[in-house]
């Protein structure tokens, strides 16, 4: 759980009653409501018969409407009265009507009266009893309209999301016996073997067996072009085998590899909401019943001071009042624009665990970011090998053996470098954090890691090392300093692009590495980053945080690596790598960029703003439209009929305003 977004889980869970009751969109009670903030993947899309009882009634209500005209003026048509005319409304009325008033009924069972359920009841019901048939038909049919509009955009914006569903595979092809099998990936083990045939997807994280294999990784990081992936190279659950038949070596069991959990973020992605879908749905929880008493107050109050006082049409004024005070605008819209932005991130591969960090990203001003593997590829190659008192194969055995222990990028390019098959065994390996490895091989005690490794353990070096830029890897053997190894990472392509468009933002920049403070200069003077600081351990990354977060900066932490967890942590937005990133880090993150690219942070942020700003265009529209056309109402200027259009009309300009949040391209 993450820091202080802590505080309002408390909030939340206290909230989350009377949310759901305020917008009753959340009744699980056999199957009546519309949850649409859950991803329901059993959901079946809006078929042309949803829409049936909304077209029927519209056209019996039109065919009445010209009976009733005919009736008026032409004196035609005359049986067209009475209970006649009752029995025809009643027939559009209860086709449209009866799911409402069925939900307005469950909801008085439960004690809970105040209600958009209620609201139409009362508003139809009443307008029936003033015989007022047609605007009472009205009213229901243009709200259900608006809840049609409202279902199909929010299939809309799942679709969007739910599309990663489908790239998890039923089945995978397992080795056993010497013949494939075709098995559901759940029943996998760790250390089998499995088959990838051309255009397969791949459905269980693992080690390439296979001497070379292409892949599709488009839908895990958004990248269209081939990677080339080699022997003993990790692969990942998603990707798409584009080569002939491959073989892959299980790493993790299916619940547990990177896509199922990146499935769970987005699928979880709507249970934490923002502040604002908070604030609106203890708001309409208050508003409900506030209009109802007004309504009843404009229908009986006016009896004590007009002298003309004719209950039908103070009644009629509270009516057309109750209708346009339907905060269906509002309770529908805004959840609809922060889950349109979740939809935006996630078709950009960026995945948002919650629309309240759609909020937290709106506010941020500060970046921190980790250097290996967030502002550079993490991709090394050794640059140079210098020994001092020992050959250059016997350093690079004693140095390779060590750090076959660490699953460090920098590692595994020391020990690919060596190239060496049979390495002699290290035993009694202990990691430092932030330093290095101590282990002992062939009896002698051998250290590999930074300078602060041998500074450490007293050991003397050559201090000329000190102004070597790239970075480097020393050794000491039974206390003695034996040579160091130049490592060189690649910056990301889109890494200054990123710094600029932050900058662009008015965002500050800030680089931390445990690497030396040489190479991180180096990196953010490359960057244009404005401060960068080096030579850190990971409490040195937390207490950098931690004291720009004393200093009242709202601060977002991108990295990738599980040293990066706590700093992560304690960031207002832990932002992980997704790509190279480690499963702690994905966890304790808030957001999570897929590809890897810096330039997504940006994108971030820029989703955020868009959906705060489609957000409250839709609560000053509400608010400013309802204000004026319930005044109206009150003051017998608005009929049944504008106060429906008024109604459904701001409803359905607001979900086109969040739908629109959904067709944006960054």
């Amino acid at each position: 759980m993450n820091k202080d977004n802590c505080k309002n889980c408390d909030d939340e869970s206290d909230n989350k009653k009377e949310v759901e009751q305020a917008t009753d969109k959340h009744d699980h009670e056999e199957g009546d409501g519309h949850d649409h903030d859950a991803m329901d993947s059993e959901e079946e899309p809006q078929s042309w018969k949803n829409y049936l009882p909304a077209i029927i009634s519209f056209l019996l209500l039109i065919g009445g409407i010209i009976v009733d005209h005919q009736v008026t003026k032409f004196h035609r048509l005359d049986f067209f009265q009475g209970y006649v005319r009752l029995a025809y409304y009643l027939i559009p009325y209860l086709l449209i009507g009866w799911p409402v008033l069925k939900k307005a009924y469950r909801s008085i069972l439960r004690r809970d009266f105040f209600n958009e359920f209620m609201l139409m009841s009362i508003a139809t019901l009443g307008a029936f009893y003033i015989k007022e048939y047609p605007e009472g038909v009205a009213v229901m049919l243009f709200y259900q309209i608006g809840e049609l509009f409202q279902d199909s955009a929010v299939e809309k914006a799942k679709r969007s999301i739910k599309a990663l569903l489908d790239i998890r595979p039923d089945e995978v092809n397992v080795l056993r016996n010497g013949k494939a099998e075709k098995v559901n990936p759940s029943e996998v083990a760790i250390g089998e073997t499995i088959q990838i045939k051309s255009g397969e997807k791949i459905a269980l994280d693992g080690e390439l067996l296979s001497e070379k294999a292409s892949f599709n990784t488009a839908a895990l990081t958004g990248e269209s072009k081939p990677d080339n992936k080699y022997k003993g190279e990790p692969v990942l659950a998603g990707m798409i085998n584009l080569d002939t038949v491959s073989e892959v070596k299980v790493t993790a069991l299916f619940k547990d590899s990177k896509l199922s959990k990146i499935l769970e973020l987005v699928q979880d992605a709507t249970a934490k909401k923002a502040k604002t879908q908070l604030f609106i749905s203890k708001f309409a929880r208050r508003y409900t019943p506030v209009m109802v008493f007004l309504a009843i107050a404009i229908t009986v109050v006016p009896s004590f001071f007009v002298d003309n006082y004719v209950f039908n049409d103070w009644l009629y004024r509270a009516l057309v009042f109750l209708v346009i005070s339907c905060p269906c605008a509002l309770v529908v819209s805004i959840p609809l624009g922060y889950f349109g932005g979740i939809g935006l991130a996630s078709r950009n591969g960026i995945l948002f665990k919650g629309s309240n960090y759609l909020d937290v990203m709106t506010e941020i001003d500060t970046v921190v970011m980790d250097k290996t593997g967030t502002l550079t590829k993490g991709v090394f190659k050794v640059q140079q090998v210098e020994p001092t008192g020992i050959d250059k194969d016997s350093l690079l055995k004693f140095t390779a053996a060590l750090e076959t222990h660490s699953t460090h990028p920098i590692a595994k390019a020391v020990v690919a470098y060596a190239a060496i098959k049979e390495l002699p065994d290290a035993e009694n390996v202990e990691e430092i954090a932030g330093h290095g490895l101590k282990g002992t091989i062939e009896g002698k005690q051998v250290l590999v890691g930074n300078l602060k490794l041998l500074s450490k353990f007293n050991i003397s070096f050559d201090e000329q090392i000190k102004n070597i830029t790239d970075t480097i890897v020393v050794t000491a053997i039974d206390g003695k300093y034996a040579g160091y190894l130049t490592i060189a990472d690649e910056i990301k392509e889109d890494a200054l692009e990123a710094i600029k468009a932050l900058h662009g933002l008015g965002i500050k920049t800030i680089m931390l590495s445990g690497d030396k403070q040489a190479v991180v200069d180096a990196v953010a003077k490359t960057l244009g980053i404005d401060a960068a600081y080096g030579d850190l351990l990971p409490e040195g990354k937390v207490e950098k945080v931690q004291a720009l977060k004393n200093e009242g900066k709202k601060i977002a932490f991108v990295g990738d690596g599980v040293n990066d967890a706590p700093v992560v942590a304690l960031a207002d937005a832990g932002i992980a790598m997704g790509g190279l990133g480690s499963d702690a880090t994905i966890e304790t993150a808030d957001i999570v960029i897929q590809n890897d690219q810096p330039y997504k942070i940006f994108s971030a942020i820029k989703i955020g703003k868009l959906t705060k700003r489609i957000v409250w265009q839709n609560i000053s529209l509400a608010f400013a439209v309802k204000a004026i056309v319930l005044i109206l109402g009150a003051g017998g200027l608005a009929t049944l009929w504008e106060a429906v259009f008024a109604d459904v009309g701001v409803a359905l300009l607001a979900i086109l305003n969040a739908v629109r949040i959904q067709k944006i391209k960054l």
